[in-house]
């Protein structure tokens, strides 16, 4: 399959032909440490914030018509579903020259750069300078989002509509930065901002597919939704965008975040979905068409 990498950045894979208007991202399952991400907290507590493995959880997209998109710098460094300015100005040197909007996120210590890796463990000793913050910026976030930007306006240039799934892995338990501290997880969460960034008709479908495999699903709850989806979903407009949280029980051991013996099952069941969305996309394709 055709590959781009731009290093430490993105890697994104495509359809060797019969592409479709799908667009799988993991702006989260990065791994490869900047040279200036100097962080305080151990590897093991920001091994926590990331979502290990989801990338290869889905690589099976391009084989089935979809282009895949992949972060390979760690959220912990700058989070590319966090809007720009959601910015917490306790972690920098001087005032930030732009500008912030805090979100809930920032608050709880998960903003646009983190200041909590876990409850009560900070992720720096010290504050960052402007400099760097704007290294992170224009050398990752942006050119993450900008080319995820690129495949969503490609394919809807070229099909009309594009069917979007921004995955993400969860705890099986909620921990005290979350909204459900302590509470157990369903198999999958499926968010689409209470309807405002997919067809309801796409979400549904997505639910119902993996209830028939033998999962849990829960719509809008306790996630929904991030700045990516929130950005590109214009269900009005046959842009669909679907946020996808898998529990991370299912296929990692959450004590060393290595696979699981999980791990191979859930990737047949999610390549088996690939395929049967190849085919909900063909029919909403032609169904518009005639």
């Amino acid at each position: 399959m055709p590959t781009q990498t731009v290093s430490g950045v993105f890697i994104v894979r495509t359809p060797d032909e019969a592409s479709l208007p799908i667009i799988f991202d993991s702006p989260h399952s990065g791994l490869d440490y900047p040279l200036d991400f100097h962080p305080a907290a151990s590897p093991a507590a920001i091994l926590t914030s990331c979502d290990r493995f989801v990338d290869e959880l889905w690589g099976a997209a391009p084989s089935n018509g979809a282009t895949l998109i992949a972060a390979l710098f760690p959220r912990a460094y700058i989070d590319p579903n966090r809007a720009a300015s959601d910015l917490d100005p306790e972690l920098l040197e001087e005032p930030w020259h732009g500008e912030i909007q805090g979100s809930d996120y920032t608050r709880r210590g998960m903003g646009l750069i983190r200041r909590l890796v876990l409850p009560g463990i900070p992720l720096y000793e010290r504050k960052l300078t402007l400099a760097e913050v704007e290294g992170r910026l224009s050398g990752y976030y942006r050119p993450y989002r900008n080319r995820l930007t690129l495949a969503i306006e490609d394919a809807v240039a070229r099909f009309g509509a594009v069917w979007h799934c921004n995955c993400h892995s969860m705890k099986s338990h909620g921990n005290a930065m979350n909204t459900d501290a302590g509470a157990a997880r369903p198999d999958f969460v499926l968010s689409d901002r209470h309807g405002q960034t997919s067809d309801l008709r796409f979400t549904r479908w997505l639910a119902d597919q993996l209830t028939r495999q033998g999962y849990s699903v829960k719509i809008n709850e306790p996630y929904q939704g991030g700045d990516l989806v929130a950005g590109f979903g214009r269900p009005a407009q046959r842009r669909n965008s679907l946020q996808i949280e898998i529990n991370r029980a299912l296929y990692l051991d959450e004590s060393t975040y290595e696979k699981s013996a999980g791990f191979d099952s859930v990737v047949r069941n999610l390549t088996a979905l690939l395929r049967a969305l190849g085919d909900f996309v063909r029919a909403e394709l032609s169904t518009r068409a005639g």
